[in-house]
């Protein structure tokens, strides 16, 4: 059985997923980043088209800033958003 994580979802990211944040649990064999991202990808095709170009999303696990190969571990909370320009 999964972990239940929660996913919040920033910008174009929350807009196209179609939710701020949602609670899901995910499959064991999902450990890093870029596998949450697959599996997320193949949710449906609101997911497929918010994670269409995952290298330009940034990520976080329990607030702090990770790289997608990283493990996720026992995150209670992973986020997305797009990355952030300054001015």
């Amino acid at each position: 059985m999964g972990q239940k994580v929660k996913f919040v979802y920033f910008a174009w990211v929350r807009e196209r997923v179609g939710v701020p944040d949602e609670i899901l649990e995910i499959p064991d064999d999902a450990t890093t980043g870029a596998e949450i991202i697959a599996w997320l990808k193949a949710r449906g095709d609101n997911y497929a088209m918010a994670f269409d170009d995952a290298h330009a999303i940034r990520m976080a696990v329990n607030q702090e800033h990770v790289e997608p190969s990283e493990p996720i571990g026992t995150a209670r909370e992973i986020a997305f958003f797009p990355p952030m320009t300054g001015g």
